[in-house]
């Protein structure tokens, strides 16, 4: 049912309706195409081992992540070649995501399909995160 997927926008990056809750992100993952599928699959599965009771939406084709309904810490995005995450706050998590943003606060982690996460690293900037002020989106 070619028809029933979402449309794929630039990057890969699927089209997905805004909602919130478990099935709206799920449906979102399974529409990422190649490689990517299965890295934001781990992305999201260790946001929910990290922080169990975390809130999660889908807005502007794009996951988010935050401790209360419209207060967020976290997002990410297909780009064309790698997963740009964005954490919201980034700038006061330590040490901070190795790439900057036009908006001080925002830092960048991009996962590639040729480098494997650090999953130690990304689980203690959850952490952090996920203890700071969410931002209103």
């Amino acid at each position: 049912m070619e028809q029933d997927r979402p449309r794929l926008l630039a990057g890969g990056n699927p089209q997905i309706a805004k909602g919130y809750g478990e099935a709206v992100v799920q449906a979102y993952l399974a529409a990422v195409p190649g490689w990517k599928q299965d890295a934001c699959r781990r992305l999201d599965a260790a946001v929910t081992r990290e922080l169990p009771s975390v809130v999660k939406a889908v807005k502007w084709n794009s996951p988010f992540y935050g401790m209360e309904k419209d207060l967020w810490f976290l997002s990410f995005h297909c780009m064309t070649r790698y997963i740009k995450l964005a954490f919201f706050r980034g700038a006061s998590l330590q040490p901070m995501p190795p790439v900057g943003s036009r908006q001080p606060e925002v830092r960048y982690l991009h996962v590639w399909e040729s480098e494997p996460l650090d999953e130690g690293r990304f689980a203690d900037w959850l952490q952090q995160a996920s203890r700071l002020p969410g931002v209103r989106m």
